[in-house]
């Protein structure tokens, strides 16, 4: 085990949230060093399961979140902050924008938590998802020093979240006079007007995993939404759960997951209430299936209405981009769906990609992508175009039209289908981190999720416009 002294943080680097401070500085308390990526669902789940023993011991160690950008995006100081503030984080972060942090301490791989001790030595470090981690803390602070009053985690936030009626909204359905809304931040599904009045809210708005009526349900960071027939089928990403809303009596119940996140077993599970998920992000509906982006397990699972089984589809479960059939093709954070004539559309965030998955045989197909560590803003041939970390995909109900929320970049993209082009929509301005998108009543509606807004846009006209949420 490593015990010497490490080299102090980079001197130069952005704190996000918090005022600059020193590991020198911190002496006498322990301090766990959180090397992240903030589209990284891995490492938000490392990130949940640090904050889940802190809650549990209050006081004890001092958290510092290193954010490393794997995106151009991410090197803005402003969204760094938006993506881990997504993910319910309200620890110190600073941006280490030039990996100066990374190579000082040696880190190869997201998540890395580096552990040092009350004497600012190094005692342990945890890489990956696995590990100890209760072990490996309670080790840290087993002297019992607490971490004093003035703390930088008990200090308030600098920059904090504006108060609005929507806190990182992300998925939205429409349909001829409603708009659901994943309220994901709020941990709640709005019904709402078109025009923005809220006529329901499903979940009481705290975080947390329960079935029942209006006044009982909870969600934890919703953040996928399908509808069929008088169903409103939820994608409970905090919860790792499949969740439905029986729409006309407001009732929610649990189709899929136990609440803590886990790899469903191989094969159709006969009983997915019982068995664990791995952060379901987005869902469509099609052949009496719902059909789920597992972006926690990198692979796309299905869960048949009638039989009330789970099945994986497709995806390797590494994280890469590559084509072929069911279990041998590997997808990289999907994050979205969208389905239509027996083809399944993937966006696949980290690999900056669209995939298609012929749900007869479940092969997968790389629409527009040039591989894992490749991304861009380029318009034209599929073979040349790029995206950066796109978030969501909508269908057009009345053309071979694929949008996309093209988040990194702050766009709204489209992709011909059948071979067309990928081409960007001029809008007044850029958005700001969209993660949802649905197509109805001749409009496209954005989810403008680090706005915490909800946008309307015509595309006869190419006016956009604020939904006014209103309460």
């Amino acid at each position: 085990m490593n015990v010497q002294p490490v080299q102090d943080l980079p001197e130069f680097a952005t704190w996000l949230n918090a005022p600059p401070t020193t590991l020198t500085e911190l002496r006498g308390r322990p301090v766990v060093l959180a090397f992240v990526n903030s589209a990284s669902v891995w490492c938000a789940q490392r990130l949940a399961d640090l904050a889940q023993w802190q809650s549990r011991n209050p006081g004890k160690l001092q958290l510092l979140i290193v954010q490393v950008p794997r995106f151009d995006c991410e090197r803005d100081p402003g969204q760094a902050l938006k993506l881990l503030r997504r993910q319910g984080v309200t620890a110190p972060a600073l941006l280490d924008s030039d990996w100066d942090g990374w190579r000082r301490f040696n880190v190869t791989a997201w998540p890395t938590l580096v552990l040092l001790d009350a004497q600012g030595r190094e005692r342990d470090r945890l890489v990956g998802v696995g590990g100890e981690l209760e072990r490996a803390l309670n080790a840290l602070c087993e002297d019992g020093a607490r971490v004093a009053d003035n703390d930088l985690s008990l200090a308030r936030e600098l920059h904090p979240e504006p108060r609005l009626p929507l806190l990182f909204p992300t998925a939205l359905v429409v349909t001829t006079e409603r708009l659901y809304i994943a309220d994901s931040g709020h941990h709640r599904v709005l019904e709402c007007s078109h025009g923005g009045r809220v006529l329901r809210q499903f979940g009481l708005g705290t975080a947390d995993f329960m079935d029942g009526g209006p006044g009982e349900a909870a969600f934890h960071r919703p953040q996928g939404l399908a509808l069929e027939r008088e169903w409103l089928y939820v994608a409970d990403t905090g919860n790792h759960a499949l969740r439905r809303i029986h729409l006309l009596s407001g009732q929610v119940d649990t189709l899929c997951g136990t609440g803590r996140p886990g790899e469903p077993t191989e094969g159709v599970v006969e009983q997915p209430r019982q068995t664990a998920l791995n952060h379901p992000q987005g869902l469509a509906v099609a052949d009496n299936q719902i059909h789920i982006a597992m972006a926690g397990d990198n692979r796309i699972w299905s869960y048949h209405l009638g039989q009330r089984s789970l099945k994986w589809r497709a995806g390797s479960g590494a994280i890469d981009e590559r084509d072929g059939s069911g279990h041998v093709a590997a997808f990289a954070q999907p994050t979205s769906l969208a389905a239509v004539q027996q083809v399944l559309y993937v966006c696949d965030a980290l690999g900056s990609s669209i995939r298609a998955m012929q749900l007869r045989g479940d092969l997968v197909q790389t629409l527009v992508g040039q591989g894992m560590w490749s991304f861009g803003e380029q318009d034209g041939p599929r073979t040349l175009a790029q995206l950066q970390y796109p978030q969501a995909i909508a269908l057009s109900p009345d053309a071979p039209l694929l949008w996309i929320a093209d988040a990194g970049n702050g766009r709204l993209r489209t992709l011909r289908l059948g071979g067309g082009e990928l081409s960007t929509l001029e809008l007044p301005r850029r958005l700001h981190g969209p993660a949802g998108l649905a197509l109805g009543g001749g409009a496209v509606w954005i989810a403008e999720t680090d706005a915490h807004a909800v946008l309307r846009f015509d595309p006869v006209s190419g006016v956009l416009s604020d939904v006014p949420i209103t309460e």
